[in-house]
């Protein structure tokens, strides 16, 4: 099972399912990741969080934590 967090710098993933409960999993779907969407990975910050993403034409910081609750293909 790879996820998001796996995904190196430069490459793009499509979201196959978004594990977590209740408010978490609420607020990643609200932030426009929702299964079947691409997302591509620019960059990572230097001490390694958080992820730097272009979800659905536009940018977006996620941490690490939360990158981890997302299954990509």
């Amino acid at each position: 099972m790879k996820t998001l967090r796996d995904v190196a710098i430069g490459d793009t993933a499509r979201v196959k399912k978004i594990r977590g409960e209740g408010a978490v999993k609420r607020r990643i779907m609200d932030m426009g990741i929702t299964k079947g969407i691409e997302i591509y990975v620019r960059k990572v910050a230097p001490l390694g969080d958080p992820l730097e993403l272009t979800v659905r034409g536009y940018e977006l910081s996620l941490r690490k934590a939360d990158a981890e609750m997302v299954e990509v293909e």
